[in-house]
């Protein structure tokens, strides 16, 4: 059996709280040095940024993300096929194909 080399940025790393997580890397000297304007500049063109008003920090929470469970899940094989086939993040798809249909039940009662 051939094992798969592993790479650093391929281990999952989980923490039971936001206390728990290491406090993030530095910012680069580049992004310091950047003007109030210039980082105005780069957020106006940006069209994935969206202007949040400044009373939303006043009262911005952290939110915890609910671990998902592993277990073991028989599919048919054409199911798994078709999802496989999609490409990496099947299990993801699979998991929100499932939580779509439950969230459809849910709101016919």
């Amino acid at each position: 059996m051939t094992e798969k080399p592993t790479r650093p940025h391929d281990k999952l790393v989980r923490f039971d709280s936001l206390d728990d997580m290491p406090p993030a890397a530095p910012l680069s000297g580049a992004f310091n040095a950047l003007t109030d304007d210039e980082i105005e500049r780069r957020a106006t063109d940006d069209p994935d940024a969206g202007m949040i008003p400044v009373e939303f920090w006043n009262t911005a929470q952290p939110v915890e993300v609910e671990t998902k469970e592993q277990i073991t899940l028989r599919l048919d094989p054409d199911v798994l096929r078709h999802f496989r086939g999609t490409g990496k993040g099947y299990q993801s798809r699979i998991n929100a194909v499932l939580k779509n249909y439950v969230q459809a039940k849910e709101r016919a009662g």
